[in-house]
């Protein structure tokens, strides 16, 4: 299960069939709640081995983002409430052995009201929620996005956020952030095998800096369009390395943008979404990517059934010439000569009690010596 949407899963699936996270305490407007989930899967993947390039398939047991959780809020004053929120992770497969609770998830803090939310801490980036989840935000197989282009020198995108995101205006409202980074941080570096097959290593900026990160959403009853965009500036650096000749080569290193429209609408227990996302490459060693992706997931009563297709289009234009292309010449994105995939994945759930499931899913990925294609099969504890 993806960690992003835990809350959510918990309140969408025990509200349904009446399980509730604990509530510890809950007086005079102030509120505690515990809440969490214990998962174990497995998974057999198609994996090429680092020094040979063979391909062959690896199984394993294992922990699939065993969470727990901790989430307040009190009220302030008549529109006005303090919250937070602190979740813990472990591996529950070994955890007599791997240290029980040793890292985290999600930590955050801030107010709410009629005014929006603001809040700082540590979550998932906004274009996660807003534009890829939508698509697959499934047990442990999901389609790419742009988060898989970016050369991460930063070592989380989740961390040190300050975000405000405003009350709806008759359906349409924004959010705003930043990620910011000191000069006291330990800066990152990233071996890149880039274009042309040259090899570079790219340092993280040695001075403060701060990225930007915003979206909109218009939601209209069962339909809703929502468009994000990150600057990615805390992943700029320099470079050192060689070109395709064996040439020594430096500079600046500037991280690009990512960014992505998607639309959902949701019928009965069926919802089906829809988006384009890019990723713009600032530089000459990893190549602009545009993805583009379909995914649907229908709730039969006793569970889920889900399924997505992307197109990844390695090296293609912006959405305006890619469009244009495409409207005035008839060069499809899937006609062009450049890298590109097609990405599936399908999967089912199956509720065995109020706060217990199963899952099976299924991917192909379409890489050469199908690396990644695989499938998974686990089961879930919610409380």
């Amino acid at each position: 299960m993806k960690k992003t949407l835990l809350a959510t899963a918990i309140a969408g699936a025990l509200a349904a069939s009446g399980a509730q996270a604990a509530t510890v305490y809950n007086q005079d407007g102030t509120k505690l709640d515990l809440y969490g989930n214990l998962q174990i899967a497995y998974r057999t993947i198609e994996r090429a081995d680092a020094n040979t390039g063979d391909v062959e398939s690896k199984d394993d047991l294992f922990d699939n983002g065993s969470t727990l959780g901790v989430a307040g809020e009190h009220v302030i004053y008549d529109g006005l409430t303090g919250y937070f929120k602190y979740e813990f992770e472990g591996n529950a497969d070994e955890a007599k052995t791997q240290g029980g609770l040793n890292s985290g998830d999600q930590a955050y803090f801030g107010l709410k009201g009629n005014f929006g939310d603001s809040r700082l801490g540590s979550w998932d980036p906004l274009i996660d929620d807003w534009i890829q989840d939508p698509i697959t935000n499934n047990e442990y197989f999901d389609v790419s996005d742009s988060n898989s282009r970016i050369v991460g020198v930063e070592d989380s995108r989740e961390g040190n956020k300050l975000q405000y995101m405003s009350p709806s205006f008759g359906g349409l409202q924004f959010a705003l952030g930043t990620q910011y980074e000191g000069d006291f941080e330990s800066n990152g570096s990233e071996t890149v095998d880039g274009v042309g097959n040259s090899t570079l290593n790219v340092n993280q900026d040695d001075d403060s800096t701060a990225s930007f990160f915003g979206g909109v959403k218009y939601t209209a009853g069962a339909f809703s369009i929502a468009a994000v965009y990150d600057n990615l500036g805390n992943n700029d650096g320099d470079y050192t390395g060689v070109d395709s000749d064996d040439n020594a080569i430096s500079g600046d290193f500037d991280a690009g943008d990512q960014y992505g429209i998607t639309a959902q609408y949701t019928v009965d227990t069926l919802r089906v979404a829809a988006k384009i996302e890019r990723f713009e490459s600032d530089n000459d060693f990893v190549a602009d990517t545009n993805f583009y992706g379909v995914g649907a997931r229908y709730g039969y009563g006793m569970g889920d059934i889900y399924g997505a297709y992307q197109y990844v289009d390695v090296g293609g234009g912006d959405f305006i010439d890619t469009a244009d292309d495409a409207l005035t010449s008839g060069d499809w994105p899937n006609e062009r000569e450049d890298e590109s995939y097609n990405e599936m994945m399908i999967g089912a759930t199956y509720n065995i009690s109020d706060a217990m499931y199963t899952f099976v899913e299924a991917a192909w990925y379409d890489r050469e010596g199908d690396v990644d294609d695989g499938m998974a099969v686990g089961a879930v504890y919610l409380f």
